[in-house]
């Protein structure tokens, strides 16, 4: 009788270095990698009917991705009557990091 099992490896990524954007003047980071179920979450809660569950579900993903201090900040501008983050700039930063974060070049699992 065969054992049926594989190793999925450690999960670890292959880079380390934040990830960055520019906003109004301001440089914010974010962590290397986010857990893929961050990301599953993000797309089954991206639901263009229900507009309320969306923008909690990305409120919620730059909390996630952003690291404590640059959230902070970024909280800070994306309220900021006399500094306009708009709807539509929040969607490409979050389109921006799902793509980075989901092409990045990742170890793959090791074989067993």
């Amino acid at each position: 009788m065969t054992n049926r099992f594989k190793d999925f490896g450690s999960g670890n990524t292959a880079n380390e270095e934040p990830l960055t954007f520019a906003l109004h003047g301001e440089q914010f980071e974010c962590y290397p990698a986010v857990p893929g179920k961050v990301l599953l979450s993000l797309v089954a809660n991206t639901n263009e009917d229900d507009g309320a569950a969306m923008a909690k579900t990305i409120d919620s993903f730059f909390g996630i991705v952003l690291l404590p201090e640059s959230y902070e900040r970024f909280d800070k501008l994306a309220q900021d009557p006399k500094r306009i983050v708009t709807v539509e700039t929040l969607g490409e930063i979050v389109a921006w990091l799902v793509e980075e974060y989901s092409g990045r070049p990742q170890s793959g699992p090791e074989d067993s």
